[in-house]
Parts: C-alpha cells; sequence; structure tokens
C-alpha cells in the first residue's frame, strides 16, 4: 500500500477536532485527577475510621478495575439512576476519577516525605490544622510530587483514546471513523505521530523539571 497525502490532507479537519477534543479530556482531566487525589489523600490521613475505610476502598475498587469498564458504566449504566452527561463530559469525568486514584497515592507519599519536625514546629506555634496543611505541609509536599503528577498526565494522554468508545471523537476516534469510511491507513498514522509528539516534549521537561527541583531541594 503507497502512501497517499491527499488522504492525509482530507483527514486534517477533522484530525484537528480531535486534537480539541483530546486536549480538553486532559486539561480537565487532569484538573480532576489533580484536585479529587489531594482530597483523597487528606482523607486517608483522617484520624477517623469512618472517613479513611471508605475512601481507602473506594479508591481500591477504581484503582483494580479497569478504565474501560468504567467509562462504559458511566456512560451507559449510570444515566439509569440519575443525570446523564455527554460523551466527551463523561471521558473527563472518567479519566480524572480514574487517575485520582493514582494521584492520591503520589500526594500520600509526598505529605509522607514532609519531615516529622515540620508538623511538631506547627503544633508548638499553635497553628490551626487548616493552617498547617495549607502553609507548611503540602507546599513542601506538592513541590516533590510535581514531577511525578506530570508522569500520570502523559499516562492520562496515552489513555485518552478510550473514550472514543463512548463517542468522544478524539484524534483516535476521528482517525478510526475516517479510516473506516474511507479504507485507508494514513489517518492512523498521522495520530500516532501527533501522539509522539505531543507527549516526547513533555516528558522532556517533566525530566528537566524533575532535575531542578533536586537541585532547588
Amino acid at each position: 500500500m503507497s502512501w497517499d497525502w491527499s488522504v492525509v490532507d482530507a483527514f486534517m479537519p477533522r484530525f484537528w477536532d480531535g486534537v480539541g477534543v483530546t486536549l480538553r479530556a486532559l486539561l480537565f482531566g487532569s484538573l480532576i485527577a489533580f484536585a479529587l487525589g489531594l482530597v483523597w489523600a487528606m482523607a486517608q490521613r483522617s484520624g477517623h475510621r469512618w472517613v479513611r475505610w471508605p475512601v481507602n476502598a473506594v479508591t481500591e475498587f477504581i484503582r483494580d478495575t479497569p478504565l474501560l469498564v468504567q467509562l462504559f458504566f458511566l456512560y451507559y449504566v449510570l444515566p439509569e439512576w440519575g443525570p446523564s452527561m455527554s460523551a466527551l463530559t463523561t471521558g473527563i469525568v472518567g479519566l480524572g476519577l480514574h487517575y485520582s486514584t493514582y494521584t492520591a497515592e503520589v500526594y500520600r507519599a509526598g505529605i509522607g516525605g514532609v519531615p516529622v519536625g515540620q508538623w511538631e514546629a506547627a503544633t508548638a506555634l499553635s497553628l490551626p490544622r487548616s493552617r498547617t496543611w495549607i502553609a507548611v505541609i503540602l507546599p513542601q509536599a506538592i513541590r516533590r510530587v510535581v514531577p511525578a503528577l506530570g508522569n500520570y498526565v502523559i499516562s492520562m494522554l496515552k489513555d485518552s483514546p478510550m473514550i472514543a468508545v463512548i463517542g468522544a471523537l478524539d484524534m483516535f476516534g476521528q482517525a478510526e471513523g475516517y479510516s473506516n469510511e474511507t479504507f485507508t491507513a494514513e489517518a492512523y498514522t498521522v495520530v500516532g505521530i501527533a501522539f509522539l509528539v505531543i507527549s516526547y516534549p513533555a516528558s522532556l521537561l517533566i525530566r528537566l523539571l524533575e532535575r531542578r527541583l533536586a537541585l532547588t531541594r
């Protein structure tokens, strides 16, 4: 099979539509994963068992079930019990929820890495617990885990094609639809190169950030 540039040219408008969907899913999914992961991590350190145990059970369940199954559940099953969401919104929520359980472990490691003396100093200064978290613990913990969080963003990018199965036409979804219509393979190649172009520079940036943070520490 020979390469046909006219096929690529015809696919490009749909490709750029897919890029927009992919980047929106990645951006908002990452925000959900970062915010919810921090909530999970702090809840897991609660002194109350009735908070800690349910959170541990929920995060473990989400982490141990496939993302694809979770997307199908959110899109096809959940609307039977409550409000439905668009395919893209479901994809964003699914990605964010799934990866929040992994970022929770990253946050927990970062919080655990804060020296005990920092907690003791905050207690000696009679800082409220909320102030201790916001002003003392979290700034140090998050600084430690930024590179790891960045790695999960790249992982989320590579998992984003799964949202195509529920109808959110990201780059892969657009390529699949176009290839099925035209019986060509160029669109898949374009999308594969696009993922590489996005993820490889991002991985280099994360490595650079990791080295700089290590030097400043």
